[in-house]
């Protein structure tokens, strides 16, 4: 075999971009000649592939939008060649972009919608029209039997009756129509003053009309006298007070309905039931339940007739939670003390479940206290959630000084109560915040832990809320940010604030503010610290690589993105260990650069440039060499481009290199060329599915195949015959059954040299058959032939079909070659046939062909006495020319046809 090359060195490029697809698709079509429709069936497997070309070699990205916004469910951002769905969903169907970009020009961006067919099983609801709906559906009503089902493509309908079908006009007792509002969404069927003939059965067949292989789905409901929408009562209190840890059981039972209805619990906004609750038909048992378990909860009932039922109630279970406690000083005298003399009011808060089971105590000093001229008690309404009840002390005297005790519980007991303590005396005094001497502003690193701290005073020791303003400072105005944990406020008992690994979002103003609960109602105290977080510089190029000649200048340049503080900011350049320059920034500058001027050999090396400042340092890395840019293949083919005479290839490599000029050019090259177990005529990437292979090149003319590696040019054993073609050589034949029959060398003499054959000796019986399958061809694209999803034509191109056998032995049965093409159906027609002992020689046959769409070569014998054996298999556009003779034993060598078919297949059978 001889191989011309070509090669051809060309600048950077572009990119370019084309998305292919394989795997198992429906169909897929153009669009305006810039979209492509890629039709897949739900639970099948998505799988594209994006084709770029460019220098650089372009990045790939994979985005999917739907509605003109990007889709955040999931990954949707892939940046490999290839992206793959298995078990795609209809909400994963939508428009698919593969961006490919290399500096150059604009990005390269193509794009495929993908449509994900499905069908749902349909659904069967039954109305009655407005103002005539009753427990039953009696004589002389209307009844609409409205059937529903989602797919894609729409659903077409059709209805029956029994075994009857109903179409509009069958029945002047029927009608059939799709409503506009749900755009054939629905098939209604209208059965007007219902007769005794419509009580029957009844069956909606949905149908997508067999598309990528969806079967039809049906429904079927049955229609009688008692047919009846659904009613529910429940068997419970409503609503229903439970204490903690109880089981509870919730029952639900139909009170009509026909057909019997369907029973569910289900919690308002979609909210999931309680992951312990057990449901068993309408009973819904809840164990052990908590707080958590509260609300409401709904029986639904649905048979599909008229509107679902619905009964709900409410679950509440008995608890106290979050008691709080408040002083409120005279209200009527400005002073936030108190003050003998003078009214102070103590507050007691408690939200309680159920509200009107809570009441409130007082104790003075661990006795009750009750309601007076001076001790005043009241409580807010019951149904008023929280709870609160105030004590108000009338003309405070020194006697009155003591410990109040609020006692909250539930009237029916069931959890335990809530008992608040306040302390009245002359020490009790409203809080005092203060931040400790040189806390006010904290200055840290980037991973230290920092504490936080506001220093309060007062009796009661008030709770402490930290929250965040904006830089500014402005403590009145500002709008609160989330603070490191995501809220807005956190809640501290001690003053302290603790930060672990804080980063430089942290840096802003802290604020610090008391809380009325648990003290005193006055006006919020607060106090405000400043947080510097430092961290180092952050530079740009952290590495990069430069190539460069001898003897040329260069500039490297360290650029500083950012960095805190960013003020008194130095640089130093080095080369390996040596320091080459230092410095510092000026304000108005945020890059440093080094200047070479003449690069010699010492030159090269790793440059780094460090800027510092008082959090450390960032670091640029530049590693300057003399080599050169490997060379990249911009495009390269992989089938023959042209061929001159048989057996001599012609390939183009287009090659390119990055920065040509930086270094000296590529002069010399060395290419090795191996033969690898690829067909390196056909494309995978161009099939519709894993059994058709088409050519890579719409150039290419020719296609032969020697059987020299084990590939085999991607032909195939039939699976459907008795016994298979085998690959071997005459080195290698085993001569001990068959010393007198079968090829001695290859066709070309060579007895290293690869053919297939088959062996008629034991385990063979008489009748045996082996086939041996090419691969399928496409049709030359120049000829306009039409592709595998369009219809044939009357036009036909011819092909010149050749192969060399060699038929030895005493009884060869017939050698036949075959043309199966595949339209609608599958034909096959015989082409080529020969019969009996050929001498212990080859010789070649050739037959004119005329495919119109896709074709393939089969090779197939019958077993008898004698070796059968093909080998250079050729397949060129035009007529054969110099045909061989015919046998002399009359079989003819040369035979020409024409068939107009879908697929063109060679059958080779003995």
């Amino acid at each position: 075999m001889k191989i011309k090359m070509k090669s051809l060195l060309v600048s950077t490029a572009p990119p370019t971009v084309r998305i292919v697809h394989s795997g198992h698709t429906c169909n897929v079509e153009e669009e305006r000649y810039s979209e492509r429709v890629y039709t897949i069936r739900e639970g099948a497997t998505l799988e594209l592939q994006c084709m770029v070309t460019g220098h650089p070699h372009p990045q790939i990205r994979w985005t999917k939008t739907v509605g003109g916004a990007s889709d955040r469910q999931g990954d949707s951002t892939l940046h490999n060649e290839t992206l793959k769905i298995t078990n795609i969903s209809r909400h994963q169907g939508g428009r698919y972009y593969c961006k490919a970009e290399n500096g150059l020009g604009s990005p390269a961006i193509r794009s495929i919608r993908v449509d994900v067919y499905y069908l749902d099983e349909p659904i069967i609801t039954v109305h009655q029209s407005v103002g005539e709906s009753k427990e039953q559906f009696y004589f002389e009503r209307t009844v609409f039997l409205r059937c529903v089902a989602t797919s894609h493509p729409p659903v077409l309908y059709s209805w029956r009756r029994g075994r009857e079908a109903l179409t509009q006009g069958s029945d002047a007792g029927v009608e059939i129509y799709e409503p506009f509002f749900t755009q054939g969404e629905t098939k209604i069927l209208k059965l007007k003053n219902l007769r005794p003939q419509d009580y029957a059965g009844y069956t909606c067949i949905s149908s997508v009309r067999s598309v990528c292989g969806i079967g039809d789905k049906s429904a079927h409901f049955s229609l009688n006298n008692r047919t009846a929408p659904p009613s529910v009562k429940l068997l419970l209190e409503d609503p229903l007070v439970v204490n903690p840890g109880e089981t509870i059981t919730l029952v639900c039972v139909p009170s009509g309905g026909d057909p019997p209805p369907y029973l569910e619990w289900v919690r308002p906004g979609g909210e999931e039931l309680p992951k312990r609750s057990v449901v068993n038909g309408g009973t819904l048992t809840i164990p052990a339940v908590t707080v958590d378990d509260s609300g409401a909860y709904s029986c639904v009932a649905s048979n599909n007739v008229g509107n679902p039922a619905k009964k709900s109630t409410t679950i509440l279970v008995r608890g106290l939670r979050k008691g709080r406690f408040w002083i409120t000083p005279d209200p009527y005298h400005n002073d936030d003390n108190i003050q003998i003399g003078r009214e102070v009011k103590i507050s007691c808060q408690v939200e309680a479940t159920p509200p009107e089971e809570l009441q409130f105590g007082w104790l003075k000093n661990g006795r009750p206290l009750r309601s007076s001229e001076r001790m005043v008690i009241t409580h807010t309404d019951t149904e008023v959630s929280p709870g609160t009840t105030n004590l108000d002390i009338i003309d405070l005297k020194f006697t009155d000084f003591g410990t109040y005790t609020c006692v909250a519980s539930l009237r029916n007991g069931g959890t335990p109560e809530i008992s608040i303590d306040v302390n009245i005396s002359s020490t009790t005094v409203p809080p005092e915040l203060s931040v400790p001497r040189g806390r006010s502003h904290l200055v840290a690193q980037e991973g230290d832990t920092v504490d936080l701290q506001c220093l309060v005073s007062g009796k009661p020791k008030p709770i402490i809320l930290w929250s965040r303003v904006e830089e500014s400072g402005a403590a009145v105005a500002a709008a609160p940010v989330l603070m490191p944990d995501g809220s807005e406020q956190t809640e501290s008992y001690d003053g302290v604030l603790r930060i672990n690994n804080v980063t430089r979002e942290t840096s802003g103003t802290f604020r610090c503010q008391t809380s009325q609960y648990n003290g005193f109602n006055v006006k919020p105290r607060e106090a405000l610290i400043q947080l510097v977080v430092q961290f180092p510089p952050t530079v740009e190029p952290v590495y990069t690589e430069i190539r460069q000649a001898l003897s040329r200048a260069f500039s490297l340049t360290c650029q500083l993105l950012r960095a805190h503080p960013a003020r008194l900011l130095r640089y130093e350049w080095k080369l390996g260990s040596r320091l080459l320059t230092v410095g510092q920034f000026s304000e108005q500058r945020d890059d440093t650069s080094y200047l070479v001027k003449a690069l010699n050999r010492e030159g090269y090396g790793e440059y780094t440039c460090d800027i510092t400042n008082e959090a450390g340092a960032g670091r640029c890395t530049f590693l300057v060499t003399g080599k050169a840019y490997s060379p990249e293949f911009y495009y390269d083919t992989v089938g023959a481009l042209w061929q001159n005479r048989p057996r001599v290839y012609g390939f183009k490599l287009q090659w390119t290199q990055m920065e040509p000029n930086a270094v000296d050019r590529i002069l010399a090259y060395r290419l090795g060329i191996r033969q690898v177990s690829t067909n390196p005529y056909y494309d995978p990437t161009s099939r519709s599915d894993r059994s058709a292979y088409t050519p890579v090149n719409p150039h290419l003319r020719e296609f032969q195949c020697g059987f020299e590696d084990e590939a085999l040019c991607l032909f195939s054993q039939d699976k459907t015959d008795e016994f298979d073609w085998t690959h071997h050589s005459a080195a290698t034949r085993d001569t001990k059954y068959t010393p007198n029959t079968g090829p001695s060398a290859d066709h070309s003499g060579s007895k290293q040299g690869f053919y297939m054959y088959i062996e008629t000796s034991r385990p063979r019986l008489e009748g045996d058959k082996a086939r041996l399958l090419s691969p399928t061809f496409n049709m030359n694209s120049k000829t306009s032939l039409p592709s595998s999803s369009s219809t044939s034509s009357s036009s036909s191109v011819t092909y010149c079909f050749a192969f060399y056998y060699h038929m030895y032995g005493k009884h060869v049965g017939a050698l036949n070659v075959f043309l199966r093409q595949k339209a609608q159906t599958v034909t096959d027609t015989s082409v080529w046939s020969l019969i009996g002992n050929q001498r212990d020689r080859w010789r070649q046959a050739k037959v004119n062909i005329h495919p119109t769409a896709a074709f393939q070569v089969q090779t197939a014998v019958k077993n008898s006495c004698g070796d059968i054996a093909i080998d250079d298999v050729t397949i060129k556009e035009g007529e054969c020319k110099d045909p061989p003779p015919n046998s002399e034993y009359g079989s003819p060598y040369y035979l020409s046809v024409s068939l107009l078919l879908r697929e063109l297949v060679s059958y080779l059978e003995n």
